[in-house]
């Protein structure tokens, strides 16, 4: 089955007023819903309302920050989310960044790698229905069995940057969440996720940014302030470091380093802006969509970054698939 996700919560409207965008999406050929968790609605409370409102669809979150939820509390939503979607529910997780994690929980952003791991391995356990008394190397957890049962775990999916997480992601999850790069990227990034998974299937999700407007120069100026609020953060600095755009994006960082925000902007090259953001026509949107799936990715799950003037579910409707 081909699948062809979209991000929700949508701008513009309360959650409360999702119910009939979520049916609407279902009539439209969606098949995936995928929430995530920074500085807006929380990763789940979307996929618990679209679990009883449009029941067809599958749920994912990209993603919960390892860090900001306690193990088994973070166990418990995540089976409580399966057990209201039975089959249908996808458990994303990752270490998120420091800015998240740090600068907003006011926790310590300490061996993010790690903690991702033992965060996976525990969820796993839990999900089994054991009894876990176990020390892992970023805390303990002693004797804490989940209350909630189902007749099927949910897959967890891995989100990944750079190699280390990529093939934890196939070694240890079901697969891979990656955000912010190319279609090109990943052709890049997709083998390292399937040459860890001793082959076995692997699930790759993208969550892909898209700009849905003709207007180039629209598309840019949104794309900036996106990618400058984002590509700043070490985490993704050093993704895209590896990836080979440091000295095109050298300028941008030391700029932004500097506190001139003003010239970190200018500083950012359209070819930049227009290898990590789809924008063009309705169809230009889904031919550059699907040159991601061609590369490798297995669920696109489209993230609307929203300008003035924009119709937010006539987008909606343009780029369902065809």
């Amino acid at each position: 089955m081909t699948r062809y996700g979209i991000s929700a919560p949508f701008p513009g409207y309360t959650l409360a007023q999702h119910q009939d965008i979520y049916r609407e999406l279902v009539d439209l050929g969606y098949t995936d819903l995928w929430s995530s968790e920074a500085d807006g609605a929380d990763g789940f409370t979307p996929l618990a309302l679209a679990a009883a409102w449009a029941p067809e669809l599958r749920l994912g979150v990209a993603i919960i920050p390892a860090f900001t939820r306690g193990p088994a509390l973070l166990a418990q939503s995540a089976a409580s989310l399966a057990s209201a979607a039975p089959g249908r529910f996808v458990m994303g997780i990752g270490s998120s960044s420091n800015v998240i994690v740090e600068r907003w929980n006011g926790i310590d952003f300490d061996e993010p790698y790690k903690r991702t791991r033992d965060v996976v391995r525990f969820m796993k356990q839990a999900f089994a229905g054991e009894k876990v008394t176990e020390t892992y190397d970023t805390f303990d957890i002693k004797g804490f069995r989940l209350g909630v049962t189902f007749d099927e775990a949910p897959p967890i999916l891995v989100a990944g940057l750079r190699e280390g997480m990529l093939k934890m992601a196939g070694r240890e999850g079901d697969g891979a969440i990656i955000n912010w790069l190319s279609a090109r990227d990943v052709a890049t990034v997709a083998p390292i996720v399937h040459g860890a998974a001793n082959g076995a299937e692997r699930e790759i999700v993208a969550r892909i940014f898209v700009c849905p407007t003709a207007d180039a120069e629209v598309a840019r100026t949104v794309g900036r302030f996106a990618i400058a609020a984002y590509l700043n953060v070490p985490v993704y600095a050093a993704f895209h470091e590896w990836l080979g755009r440091g000295g095109l994006l050298t300028p941008m960082w030391e700029a932004w380093q500097a506190g001139d925000r003003k010239a970190a902007l200018a500083a950012i090259p359209d070819t930049v802006v227009d290898d990590l953001i789809v924008h063009g026509s309705p169809d230009e949107c889904r031919e550059k969509v699907q040159a991601y799936v061609e590369n490798g990715v297995t669920t696109p799950a489209l993230a609307l970054m929203s300008y003035k003037g924009m119709d937010t579910m006539q987008v909606v409707r343009d780029l369902a698939p065809s």
